[in-house]
């Protein structure tokens, strides 16, 4: 069955003035048929949104209908020659429409189709009329969000074929677009990604946000696959294609394609470094990037025949190529592009317009003229050479002189940075800071552009500048429960883990007693925490055994099933008193702990006097003046015949001494 006869727009006329004619593509978002517009009699493009974008949710079409006519104003106001064009907007039937510039031509996805993928000559001519659609969009600023082979056309000429690629007229389409569907669909859906997964940029995906350099990394993406016939990654679920772009590097074209010079995978993978700090800061600063790859394939291939196999025997695998920058033929006066745009490569040179019949013959007559008289021929000399050194001049300026070479700022520090950045007459600016592991604090992490890439005279580099290593202090969590202490350190991006439990007299079970590291330890994210949870109250209670005999706690502690450890000390105390105990009196423990005791060594010991021979009376003054009790036997009035302790025996203060007197 005919698709387009099924089509109920086919033949319909949109707001009194577009009769719809044939059904051009149909994407995800729209569906694009040739009409002519009955007014101007010109034919135009007319793009009408799907009804599921316009209507899953009625009480929004009115909001969406006001973002996608505000956007249309905007795209309306963009004005560029490789921009296609918009005339016109509006609904029908409650479904909004632009009405647009008719191309002649085919996508560059139909382009891609049949060839596979593009020589770098055209790559780069298809490259440099695709960027200046989008820098004039950034200069507007605008992001087209959804930079891909089917938004770029490829003009068609008049003859009815696609001429040589390098010298196409290229057209961008859909500015504006994807935004207005996005816009409308966050308020319903929650920041809904709206673009398509092979070219979106790794901020699109992990952010929802969109700049200029999201459309630069998309566009990055466009030229690998006009060099290679192919995109960097393929997945079974969008969603795995999308997060490849987060987690991995795209890889230089040449892994693909052997031979490709090292020009354009710099170039490819400058545009979609993951970091978007580290990409070219829009759209006009790839461009001129592009031109300068271009001027440099130019200069070393510029006599060098185009693609051919290394070897003549038949392969599996992709033939080496010497590549070639092709230099072409003027452009046709068809494929021109209108005044000031810039769509020509460096070198070319416009074909001049056809002169009028009467101009012409005037011309003529004054060649003559000059020709004929010497004075004439050296001033056309003259003015041919000053032209020609003019435009030499001008060329060299434009194509190298005003460009100077970026200076390596990265792994220095900001203050050596801004130094050489003022040797070289550059002005720094700087992009949000972030942490590293390596770098020390102020540091350069990356640059923008990057070093020895071409740059203005006088222009602007952005830094990266390095936070440091990311650390901070271990959360006090110490009494919590393990749910709210475990909640705690993981919004610290803090690894949790438990440890063995521990009775305590004091917190009850399920409550975090200790933490390690300790809390306000310095660590990095990731770090291993690990929580000590308390078990309650132990079930034994030590006894208080301080000022007890040896014995006694020995009866005590064997009551309780505890473990006594002894420990002598030297103290005035008596001989096995108890001097401290641990666990201290009333503290809770297991059945079998050990309990440390200090136990008194008694006093220090000392020599016992001489009393022998002396009266029996003055001996006990003597002994008993020294802290000795007496005990005098026999006689106590007699003389000290026996003493006991005796004399110079070591004993200990307060010894009793018993004194024999007859």
């Amino acid at each position: 069955m005919d698709t387009q006869v099924a089509d109920t727009l086919l033949g319909s006329l949109i707001d009194g003035r577009y009769r719809i004619r044939g059904r051009v593509a149909r994407g995800g978002m729209a569906t694009v048929y040739t009409a002519t517009d009955e007014r101007l009699e010109r034919t135009v493009a007319v793009k009408i949104i799907h009804p599921t974008q316009a209507s899953e949710a009625r009480s929004r079409i009115a909001n969406f209908v006001a973002r996608f006519t505000d956007e249309a104003k905007t795209i309306a106001r963009l004005t560029h020659p490789n921009v296609v064009a918009v005339y016109d907007q509006g609904t029908h039937a409650g479904l909004p429409y632009l009405v647009m510039e008719y191309v002649r031509g085919r996508t560059l996805r139909d382009v891609l189709a049949e060839r596979r993928r593009l020589n770098p000559d055209e790559t780069l001519a298809i490259a440099e009329q695709m960027l200046a659609a989008i820098a004039a969009a950034h200069r507007a600023g605008l992001v087209h969000r959804d930079v891909k082979p089917e938004n770029v056309l490829v003009a068609e000429a008049p003859t009815g074929g696609v001429a040589n690629l390098v010298d196409s007229v290229v057209k961008v389409a859909d500015f504006g677009l994807a935004r207005a569907v996005e816009a409308s669909a966050d308020e319903e859906q929650g920041n809904q990604l709206m673009a398509t997964v092979a070219y979106v940029a790794p901020e699109l995906v992990t952010e929802g946000r969109a700049d200029p350099r999201t459309d630069v990394y998309s566009a990055g993406i466009v030229l690998f696959e006009m060099l290679t016939g192919r995109v960097p990654y393929d997945g079974d679920r969008p969603v795995d294609v999308a997060w490849q772009h987060v987690d991995r590097d795209v890889p230089a074209p040449s892994t693909l394609v052997p031979g490709l010079p090292p020009v354009l995978d710099d170039l490819v993978q400058r545009a979609t470094r993951r970091d978007p700090g580290a990409r070219p800061a829009d759209a006009g600063a790839l461009l001129a990037e592009v031109q300068v790859a271009r001027d440099r394939l130019g200069d070393v291939n510029s006599h060098t025949a185009v693609l051919r196999p290394v070897s003549d025997e038949p392969s599996f695998s992709q033939p080496t190529m010497m590549v070639a920058a092709v230099q072409p033929p003027n452009r046709p006066a068809w494929a021109r592009l209108p005044e000031g745009a810039s769509g020509q490569g460096p070198g070319r040179r416009r074909a001049a317009p056809e002169p009028a019949e009467g101009l012409g013959a005037r011309l003529a007559a004054l060649r003559s003229t000059m020709l004929n008289n010497p004075r004439g021929r050296l001033a056309v000399a003259a003015v041919v050479v000053t032209l020609g050194l003019v435009a030499a001049i001008g060329g060299w300026w434009f194509g190298v002189g005003r460009y100077t070479d970026a200076p390596q700022l990265v792994s220095l520090t900001k203050t050596e940075a801004q130094a050489r950045a003022d040797r070289a007459g550059l002005v720094l600016e700087y992009a949000e800071p972030r942490f590293d592991e390596k770098a020390p604090k102020d540091s350069v992490l990356g640059q923008s552009p990057a070093s020895a890439a071409k740059i203005v005279k006088g222009g602007t580099i952005t830094l990266t500048l390095s936070l440091g290593p990311e650390r901070f202090p271990v959360p006090d969590v110490i009494g919590k429960v393990f749910e709210l202490a475990e909640a705690d350190l993981l919004n610290v991006k803090l690894v949790v883990a438990k440890g063995t439990p521990r009775y305590d007299d004091s917190l009850p079970a399920g409550v975090v007693v200790d933490i390690s590291p300790k809390v306000g330890a310095e660590v990095k994210p990731g770090a291993k925490v690990t929580l000590i949870l308390s078990r309650g109250r132990a079930p034994v209670t030590v006894p208080n055994l301080v000022g007890k005999s040896l014995t006694e706690a020995r009866t005590a502690l064997a009551q309780l099933n505890l473990v006594l450890v002894e420990t002598y000390k030297d103290s005035d105390k008596p001989r096995d008193e108890i001097l401290g105990q641990s666990p201290a009196d009333g503290a809770g423990v297991e059945k079998g702990t050990q309990v440390k005791l200090d136990v008194s060594k008694g006093p220090p010991l000392v020599a016992m006097p001489r009393v022998i021979g002396l009266p029996c009376q003055q001996a006990k003054q003597v002994l008993e003046g020294q802290g000795y009790p007496v005990t005098m036997t026999i006689n106590p009035n007699a003389v000290v015949r026996i003493q006991i302790p005796g004399e110079n025996a070591q004993v200990a203060p307060g010894t009793p001494v018993t004194l024999t007197c007859f």
